[in-house]
């Protein structure tokens, strides 16, 4: 996709007699601002592995076993965190920690941090079932 967009850029510059030097610039530009990066959509299934692995031993069944009504059932979720309930919250929370929860930015990749929140999301949109 990305290499589409060049090629096009390039081509389109090219038959307006645009310098080759203004047409990196723009190319260099579309790329350090994402605008020709292709977007990837989170993994719920691998977010489930991650979370079994790292996150049920406290969250088990959407549960919370050191605060019990901060749960990640979709009204507790709206309630307690930071931000509200979006994967971008989640992210944050499960990137820095707060309180008893232990930050995992550093333990965890990024991908694998959205990953979860996207699983925490799903699931808390179709229920917790234990």
């Amino acid at each position: 996709m990305k290499l589409l967009f060049i090629a096009t850029l390039f081509a389109t510059t090219s038959a307006f007699g645009i310098p080759k030097d203004a047409v990196k610039a723009a190319a260099g530009a579309a790329i350090a601002f994402g605008i020709a990066a292709p977007a990837f959509a989170a993994d719920v299934g691998a977010g489930e592995q991650v979370f079994n692995a790292n996150c049920a031993a406290c969250h088990a069944g959407g549960q919370n076993v050191i605060m019990p009504e901060k749960t990640l059932e979709k009204e507790a979720l709206d309630q307690f965190l930071a931000g509200g309930r979006s994967e971008k919250s989640i992210v944050t929370q499960v990137t820095n920690g707060k309180n008893a929860m232990p930050a995992f930015g550093g333990r965890l990749s990024d991908e694998d941090i959205d990953n979860v929140a996207a699983y925490v999301i799903a699931t808390s949109d179709a229920g917790w079932d234990e």
